[in-house]
């Protein structure tokens, strides 16, 4: 059995945060994507993490290289030409304004060849691996990720997602051990009603009779709502003030997959999911924590049963 957790983020990007807080702007470079959040978030947790991305050569590629490595991360690589993805914010009054960006280039046949043995190479060495998505779904297709999470799936490795639409329906050929997606995504896929929790509850089910294993439906500012062994509940968390919403859901993900890891029962996992994605919206930083503030908040985490259920 493998252990540690492998985070599969095909394209991360670098992200560029033009911040005024006072007379002058200050200027933020961080390696960002939703993998990369997600593995800040389990490398918080004390759970090591090996992160595998495909980079670009040229210099947001190099750039985006070295703020990985100060991560904490076990960063294996597929180098290629094209670049990397980026983007540039900025943020006034507490809210975010894009400036530019490009997401990157599609994954060619060669490098996703390459990012594929790699993926699975390194993830057979793990005890759970995390399917996280591109900024653009577009540039992975998805049956790289049917591909990738059923060959690991069938040779020890658990899998964890947060995909949607025909990301989603790909993974679950994986029989993923844990799904997180948002009432948004269901909405959007015609699955659910997102302000229907019966109609949540009935997606989620159906998310498990597909192949799911524990679904979590997040809600945004609403109690997420979690199907555990056929039984639905509502993650009750502490009210807390919220700086930044952006990445809670990510780092719900993270604490889930970090409690895994380590053979936690999948009710903890939870209540460390909730915890971890409560203390990120308090923070301007994506995937930012800190595990002793997130143990203390797990303890006002409930998980309250669902009579619709």
């Amino acid at each position: 059995m493998g252990e540690g957790v492998m985070v599969f983020a095909p394209l991360p990007q670098l992200t560029v945060m033009v911040e005024q807080v006072s007379e002058e702007p200050e200027l933020h470079l961080h390696a960002g994507g939703q993998g990369l959040w997600q593995a800040r978030m389990i490398t918080a947790l004390k759970v090591p993490v090996t992160f595998c991305a495909l980079l670009g050569q040229g210099e947001v590629g190099r750039v985006l290289t070295s703020l990985i490595e100060t991560e904490g991360l076990d960063l294996k690589a597929v180098r290629r030409h094209a670049d990397s993805g980026w983007y540039i914010h900025e943020r006034r009054d507490d809210e975010r304004h894009v400036l530019a960006e490009n997401p990157g280039s599609p994954l060619g046949r060669h490098d996703g060849d390459e990012l594929y043995a790699l993926a699975l190479a390194e993830g057979l060495k793990a005890k759970i691996c995390v399917l996280s998505g591109a900024a653009d779904p577009s540039l992975v297709p998805p049956d790289f990720y049917a591909r990738l999470g059923s060959d690991l799936q069938r040779n020890g490795t658990a899998i964890a997602a947060d995909l949607s639409g025909d990301h989603l329906n790909a993974v679950l050929e994986a029989k993923p051990a844990f799904i997180k997606v948002s009432d948004e995504e269901l909405h959007a896929d015609e699955l659910a009603d997102k302000d229907d929790e019966k109609s949540i509850v009935k997606a989620a089910r159906m998310l498990q009779d597909r192949g799911a294993g524990t679904v979590v439906v997040s809600r945004a500012e609403k109690p997420a709502i979690a199907l555990i062994e056929g039984e639905a509940y509502q993650v009750k968390v502490p009210e807390l003030t919220v700086r930044d919403h952006r990445g809670a859901g990510d780092s719900l993900t993270a604490g889930v997959v970090a409690v895994l890891a380590q053979d936690g029962d999948m009710k903890e996992a939870i209540r460390t999911g909730a915890a971890a994605g409560t203390l990120n919206i308090t923070q301007h930083g994506l995937g930012a924590g800190r595990a002793d503030a997130i143990a203390e908040l797990v303890k006002l985490v409930e998980l309250e049963p669902l009579e619709s259920s």
